[in-house]
């Protein structure tokens, strides 16, 4: 059953490509690796051994995107995952966002209208909840205004598709942290990092100095942001679940994807220096434009649905992480 999964060869992309082979899925690549990188293609290969097609072009080229339709046939499904992703980038360079985030989305849709294609799992997030009244957050909260305009694409591009008639399922991701276990794939973003666990990471390899946490007067535990982390290889299938769901049911949903656990900034410091037995240098500084200071999920949904749930600890996803940044460096 052939699959297109746009942005495979990114971090969340390419572990779901891994969770795709094994379920008996033919996933087909379409990632021009602006932000992502040849070692995850050759990774997955060594992990899976098997070989996939992929193609090298990008999303918002309709000509490109529609001999890529036109070429595959039979396709089942799309999983969409192509988008700039860094909350901290998307305020400085918002109509950069806007462009590729939301025009991408409206290229593969119309190459699916069409080429026949009826069923779609969405990448989103749970930035578009925004900074939520009510903790922890379940599907049916309504979007408040976005705080930064990654949030607002995310927002869009799902009205996008509930106005599409398309059947669409859109995963509320909230934050994917790790690696695959043989630390032969993981986050080969080309931008600078601007999340925390690869930002830690970099700390505890000599890379930077020192990690600056972004405040800490919120109203949290310890003052600093809480988020809900997620091992990335418990998300990515998450992916298989939905698409298996979509391909039956033909309908919309949304659901998120997380633990239903916060955990504040210095406290998943300190359990990367647990997990790792490394010491982490770390300095408070001033809040950054676009961050919220409280979110984690309410999961109930995706669990009964989907029959989906998180198997891996944050221990295990720091130990995942750090294991593959000491090896990313040896990969080709």
């Amino acid at each position: 059953m052939k699959i297109i999964v746009t942005g495979g060869a990114g971090y969340i992309g390419s572990h779901t490509i891994v969770e795709l082979i094994s379920s008996g899925y033919h996933p087909i690549i379409i990632d021009n690796l602006c932000n992502s990188d040849i070692r995850n293609i050759n990774g997955i290969k060594k992990i899976t051994g098997k070989d996939f097609q992929w193609y090298n072009a990008d999303c918002n080229d309709k000509e490109d995107i529609e001999l890529i339709f036109k070429k595959e046939k039979n396709i089942f499904g799309v999983i969409h995952f192509a988008a700039y992703k860094s909350v901290e980038e998307s305020v400085r360079n918002p109509k950069k966002y806007y462009k590729n985030n939301i025009g991408s989305l409206e290229v593969i849709l119309g190459c699916m209208h069409k080429y026949n294609v009826n069923n779609i799992v969405f990448s989103s997030s749970c930035t578009v909840y925004g900074s939520p009244e009510k903790l922890p957050v379940d599907e049916r909260a309504s979007f408040k205004e976005a705080e930064s305009p990654y949030g607002e694409t995310k927002q869009i591009c799902e009205k996008i598709l509930q106005e599409s008639i398309i059947n669409s399922i859109s995963l509320r991701y909230f934050n994917p942290i790790g690696s695959h276990r043989s630390g032969l794939i993981g986050d080969c973003s080309t931008d600078k990092p601007a999340n925390l666990v690869p930002i830690i990471c970099e700390v505890a390899k000599g890379c930077r100095d020192e990690l600056v946490v972004n405040g800490n007067d919120y109203n949290t535990v310890d003052g600093t942001c809480v988020r809900d982390y997620i091992h990335v290889v418990d998300l990515a299938k998450s992916h298989v679940k939905a698409l298996v769901y979509l391909l039956d049911n033909n309908k919309k949903n949304v659901f998120n994807v997380g633990t239903g656990k916060g955990l504040s900034v210095l406290e998943a410091i300190h359990c990367f220096e647990k997990s790792n037995n490394i010491k982490i240098n770390y300095s408070i500084g001033k809040r950054r434009e676009g961050d919220v200071e409280e979110i984690y999920s309410d999961n109930q949904k995706v669990k009964k649905i989907l029959n989906w749930q998180a198997k891996s600890t944050v221990h295990d996803a720091m130990r995942d992480a750090w294991n593959w940044e000491i090896n990313k460096d040896k990969l080709k």
